[in-house]
């Protein structure tokens, strides 16, 4: 049902759902190796709080974000027209809710990419590969050059990982385990308010079902990670990755597909 879904909307994907509290999982190819383009954000946002947990750095600093030489992007402080001084935690609250991709590098050159992955390593999660930063990433966009953008598609050489070791990425989020208590509180709290409701979300659109994600997209991929909770406290991660022959910027039917998707995971999980 899972693989007939996405096939009904042009696209092939690997999706992984888990039961945080009993591990209970389903998947589709769930150790397939993606690339995950924005969903190395989530990533970020747990190194950056685990070096404030450390001493190593104060989130309440402020920086900087220039106009001239910033990662472009299509929200945020991307698109300011003035040069802003905003704190590391809202900028990193930038990078999470509305995908700032201008955030997200004055993060990273806050905490550093080899600092992210030995962070994963010290989670036990080495296969989460954040190799560069989202202008390195995204500069391929700015080509006309094929195999530029083939070097963005292509796991081994972009950030990228597989959707079982991005479920436990959120599953340690969410008990606790990622960084301290609190640090984890507030990185629920940034997942919980991201403002697209058109992939993972459309699935449950119920008001008593909280949805927490992050999205990822690239030329011909659409993605989204994230947690489900029910009111009668069952929470489960969920990640739908996939991919279509269109480079088409807007593709509805796919974008749904993950919500539906990730809704069929979870109920099998739920019986």
């Amino acid at each position: 049902m899972i693989e007939a879904t996405l096939r009904a909307a042009g696209a092939r994907g690997w999706v992984h759902a888990l039961d945080i509290d009993s591990g209970a999982q389903v998947g589709l190819d769930p150790d397939h190796r993606v690339a995950i383009a924005s969903l190395a954000k989530v990533a970020l946002l747990v190194a950056l709080h685990r070096r404030a947990d450390a001493g190593a750095l104060d989130l309440r600093t402020p920086c900087t974000v220039p106009v001239e030489g910033r990662t472009l992007g299509f929200t945020g402080v991307s698109l300011f027209a003035d040069e802003a001084t905003i704190s590391l935690r809202d900028l990193a609250l930038l990078m999470i809710t509305v995908s700032d991709n201008a955030a997200a590098d004055v993060v990273f050159e806050a905490v550093g990419v080899d600092v992210v992955q030995a962070e994963l390593r010290a989670l036990g999660l080495p296969g989460i590969a954040v190799r560069e930063t989202l202008a390195e990433s995204y500069a391929a966009l700015m080509l006309d050059d094929e195999p530029a953008r083939a070097r963005m598609l292509d796991p081994e050489r972009s950030n990228s990982a597989t959707p079982r070791e991005l479920t436990a990425l959120l599953r340690a989020i969410w008990r606790d385990e990622a960084a301290a208590p609190e640090s984890c509180a507030a990185m629920r709290r940034m997942l919980s308010l991201q403002v697209w409701p058109h992939r993972l979300a459309s699935g449950f659109p119920s008001d008593d079902v909280r949805v927490s994600g992050k999205t990822g997209t690239l030329p011909t991929m659409r993605h989204e990670i994230g947690v489900v909770e029910y009111p009668d406290g069952g929470r489960y991660a969920v990640a739908v990755l996939t991919q279509t022959a269109s480079t088409a910027a807007t593709q509805p039917r796919a974008d749904a597909a993950i919500g539906a998707v990730a809704r069929l995971a979870i109920e099998r999980l739920r019986g």
